[in-house]
């Protein structure tokens, strides 16, 4: 597996070895000793899987609060989606900038959420499977999110006329966002809770 570090610190591309012949192709999405080799610990405790029927979904941006926040694993296992990851870590250097990577059933890439981010993708083409991987159980009173249009984020998303669910139509903005996520340095400053 190849790690790809991106701007946004903890915000990870995974690159899989991917298997290849005439029959299609085999690859592990998942190895635990293979992520700790790559200082990816995490105990994942849950699997979910998404399907978009059209082109230009939108899901997100999603995260949960402390003590319920969650680390994710995206990938896609049919289709393609443009899978973004916002900075909400109060302190940080780059909060509120955000990263966004294409992950398709073709590159086999995976993406690496951290807590401390907000998550959500696009979908690029129809029926669209997503799966990810979390290391926290769903929790509807830490459920929170942020508004996919929010122009304090300015995210270059690949539509212009998204589908999205009415909570995500009425997310608010960053700057009105349920947050409770600080900064933790390199040098080992507790990000703690707000």
């Amino acid at each position: 597996m190849k790690l790809i570090d991106t701007k946004l610190d903890g915000v990870k591309i995974i690159e899989p070895k991917v298997f290849k012949d005439n029959r299609g192709f085999f690859m592990e999405s998942f190895n635990f000793k293979k992520f700790e080799e790559l200082r990816l610990k995490f105990d994942f405790i849950q699997d979910n899987h998404s399907l978009s029927v059209d082109k230009d979904v939108i899901r997100g941006l999603h995260y949960q609060l402390n003590p319920n926040a969650q680390t994710k694993l995206v990938r896609v296992i049919t289709g393609s989606i443009y899978d973004v990851a916002v900075d909400i870590r109060q302190g940080s250097p780059t909060f509120g900038q955000w990263m966004g990577v294409k992950l398709s059933e073709d590159n086999h890439r995976m993406l690496v959420v951290p807590k401390g981010f907000a998550h959500g993708f696009c979908t690029l083409q129809e029926n669209t499977h997503v799966q990810y991987k979390v290391d926290d159980y769903y929790s509807a009173e830490n459920d929170k999110g942020i508004l996919w249009n929010d122009p304090a984020l300015a995210i270059d998303w690949p539509t212009s006329n998204p589908i999205l669910s009415e909570k995500d139509a009425k997310q608010p903005l960053l700057n009105d966002a349920e947050i409770n996520f600080l900064y933790q340095t390199k040098e080992g400053v507790d990000h703690g809770v707000l």
